[in-house]
């Protein structure tokens, strides 16, 4: 098997335990990130045990109550308001500290949940549990002509007091690319770049007006270098996964018709909790040309379709 392949999980090939989605570092060379996706019957509900790792819930569809139980034995609770999908704006999302015991709940209608982990452990005591509502998420519009997209910040360190864990999701119309120009973040430069390995979760919906048949589909790439090579080119649908644990990755491509959103989840060994990046510089120019284009006037995606 190619060893590339290895780092490309689609749609239900890495779910477990009730999870149709389940990144652990259980994977050979994963270590600091995890994420788990489970869709959850109406009333029905899971638990989990934060253990050495905290968690950011994230509806993608529909909503859920969240319960922890902290290791003091505190009790914590959140009512998630979710939302219809993913392409209909940001969420609200609640934080779970590390050695908590988790139970989300689905309300009246089907869920489907997002559960984003790191490692966690540098500070003595973990952050305190906390609800973010979707109003104190803040939307960027990053980049211009086909290379804008729309960035809701729940998770970066500016917005979320955590350990570890920096988590963000991204929506590129369709015809745009995103996580341009090609970055990447695997070493530790102090005040240049951040060692994070990266999680891709994925989901894709075609244009309104779209034929019965359409295949909603969106592309991926991870590249290296001569020390530390890594070549991947994923062809993604809803629900697949791409991890990156070293290299430049980007861009992410919507093709005409289809509109792209991933969710990223991001940690790494270092002391400090940033989100450092550096481009690849024989494509970094690029973000040179961007003072004199528009903002793609789609954005923000604000509304179910």
């Amino acid at each position: 098997m190619n060893d590339n392949a290895r780092w490309v999980l689609p749609f239900g090939t890495a779910g477990e335990g009730g999870f149709e989605v389940s990144v652990t570092d259980a994977a050979p060379g994963w270590a600091h990130t995890s994420l788990r996706v489970v869709t959850l019957a109406p009333f029905a509900r899971v638990e989990l045990d934060t253990g050495d790792s905290e968690i950011i819930v994230v509806p993608l569809r529909g909503g859920a109550d969240v319960t922890a139980v902290d290791r003091d034995g505190q009790h914590h609770k959140a009512r998630l308001a979710g939302r219809d999908s993913v392409f209909a704006g940001p969420t609200d999302v609640a934080y779970v500290p590390r050695g908590a015991r988790l139970t989300i709940s689905a309300g009246d209608r089907e869920s489907k949940i997002a559960l984003c982990g790191a490692k966690a452990g540098k500070r003595a005591e973990p952050p305190p549990f906390r609800h973010v509502a979707a109003a104190e998420v803040p939307v960027e519009l990053r980049g211009a002509g086909t290379a804008s997209r729309e960035v809701r910040n729940f998770g970066v360190p500016q917005v979320l007091d955590a350990d570890s864990i920096i988590a963000c999701e991204v929506i590129t119309p369709a015809g745009n690319w995103s996580s341009y120009p090609p970055h990447k973040h695997d070493e530790e430069r102090d005040g240049v770049e951040t060692e994070l390995e990266e999680i891709y979760y994925f989901e894709v919906q075609a244009e309104p007006g779209a034929p019965e048949g359409a295949d909603p589909v969106g592309y991926q790439r991870v590249y290296g270098t001569a020390e530390r090579p890594i070549d991947v080119l994923a062809e993604v649908r809803t629900g697949d996964v791409v991890l990156v644990p070293h290299g430049w990755h980007g861009p992410a491509m919507a093709p005409p018709g289809y509109d792209l959103y991933y969710l990223n989840v991001m940690a790494g060994p270092g002391a400090t909790r940033a989100w450092l990046i550096c481009d690849d510089p024989a494509h970094g120019w690029v973000r040179e040309t961007w003072a004199g284009q528009a903002v793609d006037p789609r954005l923000p995606m604000g509304g179910p379709r």
